[in-house]
């Protein structure tokens, strides 16, 4: 009788045809294969981020969760080495050549928070001296300050202020001209609450600083304007 496990062209095709089960690994060759499948795990969790390893943790057997939780451990600790690193708490100057190095290229996690701005113009000027106190209140964030036309040729005034908002390396807001900061009565605060609806900063502010202007602007217009009951004894003089 023919040995099943025995290494013939005969043996394979009926291998792969179903008929003859897989050939018996022997033992030496079986450990092998089990630590060769235990390092392409390694592989797959060590190209993962912390959220990522979160998300598949249950796709990983028993044996893993030991090696994967010292891991995440480790890379938390990366994680914590790097936001202490990452302590900015000023706003940098740059030009358009350091424009890749310094945006897209600002690091995992790293918020950037780029103003194009011109000497000369009062609520650009406003805008830097808010965003200095702002990059001090929100050290991990960076802040960076640029001249329109040294960073984009061309770039029109009548944009100015621009605000661009980045997370590696992707945009995920943009606040451009004059009329969407609101002139030249926008406050620290309503500035710091833009950029925290776009991720870039946490703030502590419960609520919209704009919206309390407004409500007591429209009190104010309230208690100014006459009632109707006032309209009608007006009218009864005439």
């Amino acid at each position: 009788m023919q040995d099943p496990n025995e290494d013939t062209e005969w043996n394979d095709i009926l291998r792969k045809k179903g008929i003859l089960p897989p050939k018996e690994l022997p033992k030496d060759d079986e450990e092998e294969e089990l630590a060769l499948q235990h390092q392409s795990v390694v592989k797959t969790y060590e190209d993962m981020t912390l959220d990522e390893l979160d998300e598949n943790e249950d796709e990983f057997g028993e044996e893993d969760e030991a090696a994967i939780e010292m891991y995440k451990q480790k890379r938390l600790a990366e994680w914590k080495a790097t936001q202490m690193k990452n302590v900015f708490g000023e706003v940098t100057e740059i030009s358009g050549q350091d424009y890749i190095q310094e945006v897209n290229k600002a690091g995992e996690g790293i918020w950037v928070v780029l103003h194009l701005y011109k000497q000369g113009i009062p609520l650009c000027t406003l805008i830097n001296q808010h965003l200095s106190t702002l990059a001090r209140k929100f050290p991990q964030t960076k802040f960076l300050k640029s001249i329109s036309t040294t960073c984009i040729p061309n770039y029109p005034d009548h944009n100015l202020p621009t605000i661009f908002v980045y997370s590696e390396g992707d945009m995920k807001a943009q606040f451009i001209g004059p009329l969407v900061f609101g002139g030249m009565n926008l406050k620290v605060e309503e500035l710091e609450w833009r950029l925290s609806e776009s991720g870039a900063v946490k703030t502590d502010l419960e609520e919209n600083p704009r919206k309390q202007i407004e409500d007591k602007l429209m009190s104010s217009i309230r208690m100014s304007a006459p009632t109707q009951k006032d309209s009608d004894s007006e009218d009864e003089d005439y």
